[in-house]
């Protein structure tokens, strides 16, 4: 009998002791696992989580391959041959002058099919200075192009091909992306044709250091690298959104960010360079002073005289707001809108004064302001008949206050139509050669106002 109650109270005993050692060590343990699983699926598997959970829907319903399809066959390789003379001044000194030597240098880069006909649109840094243009579509077929124009203010060159009908990428209005929607780049980065990346819409209205031009950027996260530049960036619809323009980068290659140029601002350069062989570039009429902005949008530090803003009633300190039914919030916002109307256009303006918000109709006016070069002479655009009649080629000299021209019969209204033996085709263009003079002369083509054309050499 006491044997007997000997083992009961063993047996009593070990599952006490189990009963509490599974009290301390089990189920202590399992508290402990169950809230360290619970950080994990808060924090480093986000996607067991109910948000990440919706976003992998909306992804799942996004439909890249419709919009891929729709703008592959639209974007081009674009191949830039251009032959250079370099010559010698340190030789000529010895030897006399020579025709120097020839060298060929090749660039390639994108484009966008815009129209059925064959109008390609790419960057002007893909094209600058080519004395061939060769465009290669999807299927491999290769064309000879032929170039329209150039802003390099924008960055922006039109060219065109001749053929079949081909498709073309149509324009989305760029005011209505937003951020955080999904987009497409589509190009040709080291040479590998028609490359498809996607992103999001990073930012809007970027201004880059250093690209004080075009201060409108859109910016994103898909990929793009050297190749990529004057390729496309379509919507979900396929539809095209910007130009893919440049990369923030240390080392030439893509790090997470990429810039393009807005297609409002693109489709308006190249109605222009089509209608007028130039870009028409619209002001407001008022002075703006970066040290003074304003958290609420562009803060007007003085109004022009006959501008359009002064006639409008805008006044000094007043902050715009909106320009139509855009928000304005800085001045590359300001400027993008800008950059995609023209002179005689009328755009409603929405300023604060004070504690008051106005809307005021205002006329863009033309920038006719002359801006003497470093050889004593300003430069002004054609008008459109003189354009017409030289083939859109040429600038006019205006304002000269160079002695030596003066004394050579230079008159003003003169045509400038060569640099160094280079076409001109706009004021930038001519500005960009006579400021980046690195030869031992300059030579400039010029059309008399009697329309001969005379050669002056500067040493």
């Amino acid at each position: 009998m006491k044997k007997t109650a000997n083992l009961v109270f063993v047996a009593f005993l070990g599952g006490a002791i189990s009963l509490g050692g599974y009290k301390l060590f089990v189920e202590k343990n399992s508290t402990t696992n169950e809230t360290v699983s619970h950080q994990v699926e808060d924090t480093l598997v986000p996607i067991q989580t109910n948000f990440s959970y919706v976003n992998s829907i909306a992804a799942e319903k996004t439909d890249f391959v419709t919009a891929a399809d729709k703008s592959l066959n639209a974007v081009v390789h674009v191949k830039n041959t251009s032959v250079q003379n370099v010559r010698d001044p340190f030789a000529e000194l010895f030897y006399g002058r020579s025709q120097g030597r020839k060298y060929e240098q090749v660039g390639t880069g994108s484009g966008v099919l815009i129209s059925s006909d064959g109008y390609v649109i790419t960057n002007n840094h893909v094209i600058d200075n080519a004395t061939d243009i060769e465009i290669t579509l999807n299927n491999k077929k290769v064309y000879k192009a032929t170039l329209i124009g150039a802003d390099p203010s924008n960055d922006i060159a039109l060219v065109k091909i001749e053929g079949a009908e081909f498709d073309y990428i149509p324009f989305a209005n760029s005011d209505n992306v937003k951020v955080g929607e999904w987009v497409l780049a589509v190009g040709n980065p080291y040479n590998l044709t028609s490359t498809v990346t996607a992103g999001i819409i990073s930012a809007k209205g970027r201004d880059l250091e250093g690209n004080s031009n075009i201060e409108s950027f859109i910016q994103t996260d898909a990929a793009v690298n050297p190749g990529n530049s004057g390729g496309a960036l379509v919507n979900t619809r396929g539809e095209l959104v910007g130009i893919n323009t440049a990369i923030s980068s240390k080392t030439g290659a893509f790090v997470g960010y990429s810039f393009a140029v807005p297609s409002n601002i693109a489709k308006k350069v190249v109605e222009d360079l089509m209608e007028y062989g130039n870009v028409q570039k619209a002001l407001i009429g008022i002075q703006y002073d970066p040290s003074k902005d304003d958290l609420e949008g562009v803060r007007i530090t003085a109004v022009t005289e006959n501008g359009g803003a002064k006639k409008a009633g805008l006044q000094e300190e007043d902050v715009i707001v909106k320009i139509n039914d855009v928000k304005i919030t800085k001045f590359s916002d300001l400027k993008g809108q800008l950059n995609a109307k023209r002179p005689g256009d009328k755009i409603n303006v929405t300023v604060l004064r004070g504690d008051k918000k106005l809307t005021k109709v205002v006329e863009l006016t033309e920038n006719r302001t002359a801006k003497i070069n470093a050889f004593g002479f300003s430069l002004e655009k054609l008008s459109p008949k003189e354009a017409k009649k030289l083939n859109n080629h040429g600038v006019k000299i205006s304002k000269i206050q160079n002695e030596e021209l003066l004394s050579l019969g230079v008159e003003e209204g003169a045509v400038l139509v060569e640099i160094n033996g280079k076409e001109i085709k706009t004021i930038e263009e001519a500005e960009q050669m006579l400021n980046n003079r690195n030869r031992g002369y300059l030579k400039l083509g010029i059309l008399n106002l009697e329309g001969e054309k005379e050669n002056y050499i500067f040493r």
